[in-house]
């Protein structure tokens, strides 16, 4: 699998191509500028790109905008943005478009190397993977859209943990509940969030997308 890596930070970027090729990835360019990096993803055409936010010249959002405007080049470029802090505009820039394959981690999670590449396996597989402080960030602003309204606290408890990336294994734990109660609350929220029978990894995609994008 094809990585381009973008971190101004000489050390976290060494790191990261060392654990990334450790887990088998290959680095297909790894840069420290906005410009630089728009340039080798569009002439790369990675399967996964990692990404800090901000990035010379301007170290404000030049990372996040040079991942945007190679998504509208390429649509569905998997994108996994690395930010110090969390960022509700840049979350919400980056769903924007809904079409998966988008990812935001603050980078005190890259220490969890396992967490950390599983994060970007399910980001170039077209999945998604949210911090948990991100969802609950986004969450305090409260949820503005129907049909979103019609899930159920336990429901919408699913959907933030498959928000996060959770298998439905992973949330039977977490809710300490069994894989079938999961599996029907999570063919509830596709019935009521109104997305037709297709492939199951599409509709977990779109489901955890109008969640996110259903909170102010």
């Amino acid at each position: 699998m094809r990585v381009v890596l973008a971190e101004d930070l000489y050390l976290l970027r060494e790191g990261l191509i060392r654990l990334l090729e450790a887990y088998g990835f290959t680095i297909a360019a790894a840069v420290e500028t906005g410009p630089d990096l728009l340039r080798a993803l569009l002439e790369e055409r990675p399967d996964v790109a990692v990404v800090d936010v901000r990035l010379p010249p301007t170290l404000t959002d030049e990372g996040l905008q040079a991942a945007l405007a190679a998504r509208r080049e390429i649509p569905g470029l998997p994108v996994l943005v690395l930010s110090q802090h969390v960022q509700q505009l840049y979350a919400r820039e980056l769903l924007a478009d809904g079409s998966g394959g988008v990812g935001y981690l603050l980078k005190d999670r890259v220490f969890n190397a396992e967490q950390f590449i599983d994060a970007v396996r399910r980001v170039a597989a077209g999945g998604t993977a949210m911090d948990p402080d991100v969802i609950a960030k986004l969450l305090q602003r409260g949820v503005r859209s129907e049909p979103m309204g019609r899930l159920t606290p336990r429901e919408r408890e699913v959907l933030e943990l498959m928000a996060e990336g959770c298998s439905n294994s992973a949330v039977a734990a977490r809710l300490t509940v069994s894989d079938g109660a999961v599996a029907k609350h999570i063919a509830n929220i596709f019935s009521k969030l109104d997305l037709v029978p297709t492939d199951d990894a599409n509709r977990r995609v779109q489901a955890v997308l109008a969640h996110l994008d259903a909170v102010r």
